[in-house]
């Protein structure tokens, strides 16, 4: 990990972006940190997500709307 600051970065910033293909490069200006990271652009995501049970319990939008009708007719009906 590198830790430079903002006029360092700037006056520098081809070697911290080449750096940062291998390490961790964070830019510090005052008191916040900002994290310099890279990011290929060919490679598969490490990844990929299946859906879930919770995707599967999901219900459409009319379901949804003809099941709060009828909790709201319920609601008002007993007064």
């Amino acid at each position: 990990m590198t830790v430079v600051t903002t006029k360092e970065f700037n006056a520098n910033q081809e070697k911290y972006f080449d750096l940062a293909l291998n390490e961790q490069v964070i830019v510090q200006k005052g008191d916040n940190l900002f994290f310099v990271q890279s990011v290929a652009q060919n490679d598969e995501p490490d990844m990929i997500f299946e859906p879930d049970d919770d995707f599967y319990r999901s219900i459409s939008m009319e379901e949804l709307r003809a099941s709060a009708h009828e909790h709201i007719r319920k609601l008002f009906a007993n007064k």
